[in-house]
């Protein structure tokens, strides 16, 4: 506003030497005068400082700021004049000269408030850089000093204020910083810096929510791309990327060629699982940049999502043509080889990533890829059965950054568990338990470790230890999940009552319906269980594990074996490879006396999961078909994978009922062998 009014004051030079003139030749008053050879020598410098920028000439930047300077002696009120040669000693570096400068008028005038802003502003300019940690606390104090004398005196200057915000911010004084915008936005209520900073302070003390309120009063008024920008990187901070995507898309209404935020709301649909329009998206990026390999590698993503695996490997060779080296781009060369069943070629082309990026030293980014991919690693050696492996890959993760350590111990034991070497275990939950005492994911794991030796009471106590707190209702989830493992289906309700209590989310609403729905069942509830998946999927319809669940309960039952396919359909139309709900559609297929059908999809989901009740559904399909040594081949390994599960993992009940069939199977193929 201020500039403004200067350019309305300064038309042009030759009006302002007309202007001079003949002031000094009518004007009796010496502080017209004053005035109006101030604004010629404002003119002058601000030529000599343009013509400096456009020529970089030294010469010019001391003429400007010697005309500025004779302009302040004339007019020390002209609040334009200050800022602009604030702005030419900041852009020249010269910061000395404009600290003297203010001192010395302030020397003379204590109450000039456009000195004490020339000092703030540039004091502030002294502070240094709050980005990596190097900041004056002393320039910080001397330019909040500035800015409170202008304050105490001018309360309305919304500008000083949120000045005083951001200094108050950098220093992590967080009350007075919010006061300080608070009190910019009361002098003026629309300001959009004041709203922003503001929205921007709640989101560094870690308070989303606050900020997205901000954020969403200034877009609601007078949105702009910024804002709106601002907004959706707050609803990325709390994984709301559905709303992100709504945000971004009035941004792009906005600026609809800029290419950036194209980009963004492409990445924002494809984590919100909007994947269609995600899809439709990259392809218009692909056309318009047809060198960045980013739109064919999202492209690979979705289609792999998609299960169409030929055009997932089309759009990552485009991708590898443009960028060989990506790691990115390898990374989903690995998730592609995973989902097509190729365990040995993913493990071994995450090998080959590792070796190529093997350092004897490491800067924090290299770091942090290295132990992304060491753990993706054991993840895929523990899904192979590479026990060791797996271990050894979790290990060498955990060493790279003490902080991924307690996660890398969690992977360890998981491991351990997979592989059902229980005592090992707990071996390693006892020292993790140890080693980091206050880490919460180590707690959870050390009461799982404990349920799984059918140790329940004492893994629930050690969970209760842990309420009281801001995790209570992650503890409550946790808690029900303990009592599940232990079929103690009382507790297990209890504590989901416990968690729905305390405001869950959607997200948190539907894991709650989810596991009620699967206690109901296990109790033979099937109205109250069935109930609860339709609970689930009417937050969320394309629920992949509701669908499947229910699809399956109502094969298992033999009843409404038409809506079963239809449920279990629907879960696989989005993960084409699942084991579960392989198994789950071979059951509907055997149910409706489809053999062939149902043998082919067993033991594909076999291929996929070595789980004792899948070779319990197929013993019982080779034992309809005829095969009796099939089907006891299949039953042989399932009795075996019972045997071996956990304590509280094991169901009498299913050994007892694949032993009764092993049983009657070998009775009839020895009378058939007589």
């Amino acid at each position: 506003m201020r500039l403004a009014k200067a350019f309305l004051l300064v038309p042009g030079l030759g009006c302002l030497l007309f202007a001079q003139n003949s002031s000094t030749a009518a004007a009796s008053n010496d502080s017209q005068a004053n005035k109006a050879a101030a604004y010629y020598n404002f003119a002058m410098g601000r030529v000599y400082s343009e013509r400096a920028q456009l020529e970089g000439n030294r010469e010019y930047v001391a003429k400007a700021i010697q005309y500025y300077q004779d302009a302040l002696k004339l007019d020390p009120s002209a609040s334009v004049i200050f800022d602009e040669l604030t702005d030419l000693y900041i852009q020249t570096g010269d910061l000395k000269g404009a600290v003297q400068l203010a001192q010395d008028l302030l020397k003379q005038e204590p109450d000039n408030l456009d000195a004490h802003r020339m000092l703030g502003r540039v004091y502030t300019r002294m502070i240094g850089n709050p980005d990596d940690g190097t900041i004056s606390t002393e320039y910080v104090r001397l330019a909040i000093k500035e800015f409170q004398a202008v304050t105490a005196k001018n309360p309305k200057d919304a500008d000083s204020w949120i000045l005083m915000g951001r200094l108050e911010s950098i220093s992590h004084n967080s009350p007075q910083a919010e006061k300080d915008f608070n009190a910019a936005i009361q002098a003026d209520p629309g300001n959009e810096d004041a709203l922003t900073g503001l929205a921007m302070l709640y989101s560094d003390m870690g308070d989303s929510q606050k900020a997205i309120e901000k954020l969403k009063e200034i877009t609601a008024k007078n949105p702009s791309e910024h804002t709106l920008m601002l907004l959706a990187d707050q609803y990325k901070q709390v994984h709301d990327y559905k709303s992100a995507a709504e945000v971004l898309k009035k941004a792009t209404q906005l600026a609809p060629d800029d290419g950036r935020l194209a980009r963004e709301l492409a990445r924002d649909l494809l984590y919100s699982n909007q994947v269609d329009d995600a899809l439709k998206l990259y392809q218009q990026l692909a056309a318009d940049e047809p060198r960045d390999p980013e739109p064919p590698l999202r492209m690979a993503e979705i289609y792999r999502s998609k299960g169409d695996y030929p055009k997932a490997q089309e759009q990552l060779d485009k991708a590898k043509a443009l960028d060989g080296e990506n790691l990115e781009i390898r990374y989903e060369e690995v998730n592609l080889l995973q989902a097509e069943g190729k365990s040995a070629e993913a493990i071994n082309t995450l090998k080959a990533m590792l070796d190529d990026t093997s350092r004897r030293s490491y800067s924090a980014a290299e770091a942090s890829n290295r132990a992304m991919l060491l753990e993706k690693l054991g993840i895929l050696e523990r899904a192979a059965g590479k026990y060791p492996e797996a271990v050894d890959a979790f290990r060498q993760f955990g060493s790279l950054d003490p902080d991924d350590a307690p996660r890398a111990a969690v992977q360890v034991i998981d491991t351990y568990r997979v592989a059902k070497d229980y005592d090992s275990a707990l071996k390693e939950a006892d020292a993790a338990l140890q080693k980091f005492p206050k880490e919460r994911m180590i707690k959870l794991e050390h009461a799982s470790v404990l349920a799984d030796q059918g140790k329940i009471d004492a893994g629930a106590a050690e969970l209760r230890k842990l309420l009281g707190g801001d995790h209570d209702r992650d503890t409550w989830m946790a808690l029900a999940q303990l009592y599940e493992k232990g079929k103690r289906y009382k507790e297990m309700g209890e504590a989901l009552d416990a968690a729905e209590k305390l405001n869950p989310s959607d997200d948190d609403k539907v894991t709650i319906y989810f596991m009620r729905g699967a206690m109901y069942e296990r109790t033979k509830d099937y109205g109250a269980s069935e109930d609860a998946f339709r609970k689930v999927l009417a937050i969320d319809p394309n629920n992949a594990e509701a669908l499947n669940y229910l699809g399956y309960t109502m094969a298992d039952r033999g009843v409404r074996l038409d809506e079963a396919y239809q449920l279990v359909k629907k879960a696989l139309d989005q993960e084409p490879d699942n084991g579960a709900y392989l198994d789950s559609m071979g059951w509907v297929y055997f149910r409706e006396g489809k053999l062939d059908e149902a043998q082919g999809l067993l033991t594909r989901a076999l291929q996929r999961m070595d789980d004792p009740t899948v070779h319990d559904h197929l013993g019982d399909v080779y034992f309809k078909m005829g095969k009796t040594r099939e089907a006891i081949a299949q039953w042989q390994a399932s009795l075996k994978g019972f045997q071996s599960a956990s304590t509280a993992d094991s169901d009498p009940d299913e050994l007892a009922k694949v032993g009764k069939k092993l049983d009657d199977a070998r009775v009839k193929l020895a009378k058939e062998k007589k």
